[in-house]
């Protein structure tokens, strides 16, 4: 029996049929699912939203791994896509990234964050060295990678731009204390020197012993507007690094979207392609790689060459010139390579979220940014970093850099506060696949700056 073509068998919806009052029309909930918040569909990702506001109210949050991992994720995944989604914001003051550290910074100086859901993140990143992490894969995955050739022309002419970066930085700091009155040798001093030296720890920090040292005057006269000034001056590279990426986006020829030498400066033969397919086999590997020379790094650093008298040699300075050198000799088969560079890609673009909200936490402290702020400091340390990037541009021209590239790795990666700032300039430029350039600004240039700095200070002594 054949069933007439406008006939429901029996049990069947028709298309009038009322929808069920306790579900959502269904293009409506088709368009909730569809919306996605961190790679997960709306609703799972507020389940995880509730899930650790619940552990927030109730201070139930795990105090390990997990915890951090959970709720660095959900703090990471709302700011983040608000981030990358605002106007204007998205475009040239640095999108996601930026605005979760600022967010999350802002969450532990308002006190919405508890001291357990504080101490969780802290834990994350200074005793489990979630950021050690992130920076020894994105290390190895941007330098195996390389063409060798390129490699070594870019590492033989980039100290040299590094110093130009130091003399615009100079210059412009000589001119903005005319502007303001105050004494050459003071705004080289307390502006100049803290600016380009490598960030807190390796920078102001010991550059204010020195201070001391060789001047006579009390560490704190230095430092208090030495972090000052400092502070101020991260948060204008991060906003120019953001600029200058939309700059190449109008002038292409300026940049090479994330590579430092311009190929029509050397002629190059291509690296041997991986000779099979990838497997997830070789991002293992790739992984296991970046942790091996992480722990090869801190034996020289520790063991077989800490330095030389008061100047020590940073792990991260000898991952870069150890992972060099094996490239250069061709040890590391090319799929090993590949699978290096698909790790670091997976790290810059999908943990540096998770990583945001860690800095936020454990290295920004948003009370001290707004103490800082003040017209004067802010005109002297936009001068100050402006002089760098032009300084940086120039001198990568002149040894056959990308001038955008050039300004954003050896002028605004010495210009920031050391290996966050790095990160945080990095991310904010699109640029993640220069960290090991952005690694020989923060480490071989503010140990340059710290010679300088004992010179320049022992003519005031």
């Amino acid at each position: 029996m054949t069933i007439p073509s406008d006939a429901q068998p029996e049990g069947t919806l028709g298309s009038d049929t009322v929808d069920d009052p306790i579900m959502p029309p269904a293009g409506l909930w088709q368009k909730v699912l569809q919306f996605e918040l961190y790679g997960m569909p709306a609703p799972v990702f507020l389940l995880a939203f509730i899930t650790i506001a619940l552990a927030h109210t109730f201070d139930l949050l795990p105090k390990n791994l997990i915890g951090a991992l959970a709720i660095m994720f959900v703090i990471g995944g709302v700011f983040g896509e608000i981030g990358k989604r605002l106007p204007f914001w998205n475009r040239y003051i640095g999108g996601a990234p930026v605005l979760i550290f600022l967010g999350t910074a802002w969450l532990v100086y308002a006190g919405v964050l508890s001291n357990r859901d504080s101490a969780v993140i802290e834990a994350m990143m200074q005793d489990y060295k979630f950021l050690d992490l992130f920076i020894a894969v994105l290390i190895t995955g941007s330098i195996l990678p390389i063409n060798r050739r390129l490699l070594l022309r870019s590492l033989i002419g980039y100290i040299p731009a590094i110093l130009a970066s130091v003399a615009g930085a100079m210059a412009l700091g000589v001119l903005a204390g005319w502007i303001f009155g105050i004494d050459s040798k003071e705004i080289i001093s307390l502006y100049v020197l803290p600016i380009m030296g490598g960030g807190n720890g390796a920078g102001a920090i010991p550059m204010a012993e020195i201070y001391e040292a060789t001047t006579g005057y009390p560490r704190e006269q230095f430092y208090s507007v030495a972090i000052s000034i400092l502070t101020i001056a991260n948060i204008i590279a991060i906003l120019s690094a953001s600029l200058l990426d939309r700059l190449g986006k109008h002038y292409p020829s300026l940049t090479g979207e994330g590579q430092l030498v311009q190929r029509g400066a050397l002629e190059v033969l291509e690296d041997e392609p991986p000779r099979r397919k990838l497997t997830t086999r070789d991002l293992v590997a790739g992984l296991a790689l970046a942790v091996t020379f992480y722990v090869l790094a801190i034996i020289f650093a520790k063991v077989i060459f800490p330095g030389w008298g008061d100047v020590k040699i940073h792990p991260y300075a000898y991952m870069v010139l150890l992972i060099a050198v094996v490239n250069a000799t061709g040890f590391v088969p090319a799929e090993l390579k590949e699978g290096s560079r698909r790790v670091a890609d997976f790290f810059s673009v999908h943990i540096v979220w998770l990583l945001m909200v860690g800095v936020g936490v454990a290295y920004t402290d948003l009370g001290e940014i707004i103490a800082a702020l003040s017209l004067t400091n802010i005109a002297i340390a936009t001068l100050i970093v402006v002089g760098a990037i032009l300084g940086a541009a120039l001198g990568g021209k002149l040894f056959g850099f990308y001038p955008i590239d050039s300004a954003i790795t050896a002028g605004l990666c010495m210009a920031n506060r050391g290996g966050t700032g790095d990160l945080e300039v990095l991310a904010a430029s699109n640029r993640m696949s220069l960290l090991c350039y952005a690694q020989i600004s923060s480490r071989m240039g503010g140990g340059i700056i710290l010679v300088i700095a004992s010179i320049v200070f022992g003519m005031q002594g």
